[in-house]
């Protein structure tokens, strides 16, 4: 546990770095628990820095600010971007991240400043930042395909470039290692991703760093050679953003960002894929054959025509977009065999066309009839 004597700010050093920032006109920017300088500064005219160009500097004095950490760094080459951790009291952590413009820079801010002596019984530790790209995202469905989770995943976070999956012996389930444009766009996605996948897709999955190695997080090492890749270096796709437009209605004919595979089919207040009860009247294989990876629609369809409720008819209406970019579709199902007409409400994800949406909000309507079908069926 810290001392309490480091949870008081030194109000000197508090004001230094204001004078300093107005007097420097240097712009800082507070996100997620650091305070960013650069990425780019304004007066950068050079290009985007690749791997190893950026170092991880610890053990720097609790009162230790920008105003001192800065022109430390820059007197060795220009900063791209300078990250401080920072806490809710006012204080640093003890570590920031320096990015240069090249590696050789880099190495070079390794060589002069590891060691320095900030301030007397402080000397900085300066070394390689790992900057990890990758994530491992554990316990998808069975049916998942490459395709289908990289769709999925440049909806949910930002800065997704490819996808690898991972199945066979020793592998529970399906599970899949990310590869991010940066190591900024994996930390911010490892903070949402298990959230969004249950709130979205009412799935539990598991996400995590991918290395082999583990780290102390305040003695990050160098690595002899650049690691290579598990994943394929197809081409650069093309980024999304986390909420795509919004338009008052799914015009035909404009393209929209994606359209969601079905084996994250959303029906609001539903799960994923719906568990079908063993009713007693259609316990034969008639029900069962040909259903493994069919959609709710085909779903819905053959349990109708086992019980001899006829086909069921759907009504779809364009409701609206909501704040989270999802398009929003109320739906009317009436089967012939079932007094009650099915009344309900569902989101999508955008798709390439109007008739895509409306056959993706068709299986998340039918997803809902199914339960209900199900529970009025065989729970009375």
């Amino acid at each position: 546990m810290e001392n309490k004597e480091t949870q008081v700010l030194n109000l000197e050093r508090v004001q230094a770095l204001e004078t300093w920032l107005q007097t420097t006109n240097t712009k800082l920017i507070q996100v997620n628990g650091q305070r960013k300088y650069g990425g780019p500064p304004e007066v950068w005219d050079g290009p985007t820095p690749g791997s190893h160009c950026e170092v991880f500097i610890s053990q720097i004095p609790r009162d230790a600010y920008e105003d001192l950490l800065i022109p430390l760094f820059s007197s060795v080459g220009a900063l791209w971007e300078f990250r401080l951790m920072m806490n809710f009291s006012g204080q640093n952590r003890g570590f920031a991240y320096a990015k240069y413009g090249s590696a050789a820079i880099a190495a070079e801010a390794i060589r002069q400043l590891h060691g320095y002596l900030l301030e007397p019984g402080h000397r900085l530790s300066v070394r390689c930042s790992t900057e990890k790209r990758h994530l491992y995202i554990g316990d998808l469905p069975a049916a998942t395909r490459q395709e289908d989770i990289l769709q999925m995943l440049r909806v949910l976070v930002e800065g997704v470039e490819r996808v690898f999956l991972k199945a066979g012996p020793g592998i529970a389930g399906v599970s899949a290692i990310a590869a991010f444009s940066s190591h900024h766009a994996a930390s911010m996605a490892k903070k949402v991703l298990m959230e969004a996948f249950k709130k979205q897709f009412a799935m539990a999955v598991s996400v995590k760093w991918h290395s082999t190695e583990k780290l102390n997080p305040d003695e990050p090492r160098c690595p002899q050679k650049p690691a290579k890749s598990l994943l394929p270096s197809p081409r650069r796709p093309p980024r999304y953003t986390k909420n795509p437009p919004q338009p008052s209605a799914p015009p035909p004919g404009l393209p929209l960002p994606l359209s969601i595979p079905s084996v994250f089919c959303k029906a609001v207040g539903g799960p994923t894929a719906p568990q079908l009860p063993h009713p007693k009247p259609c316990s034969t294989s008639s029900f069962t054959e040909g259903l493994l990876g069919a959609s709710p629609v085909m779903l819905l369809q053959k349990l109708c025509e086992v019980m001899g409720f006829g086909q069921p008819f759907y009504e779809m209406q364009y409701n609206h977009a909501g704040p989270d970019g999802f398009l929003y579709f109320s739906y009317k199902v009436q089967i012939p065999g079932i007094a009650a007409v099915f009344k309900g409400l569902v989101l999508i994800v955008p798709g390439s066309s109007a008739r895509t949406m409306v056959g993706e909000a068709q299986k998340a309507a039918a997803q809902q009839v199914l339960q209900k079908v199900c529970l009025n069926q065989f729970n009375a």
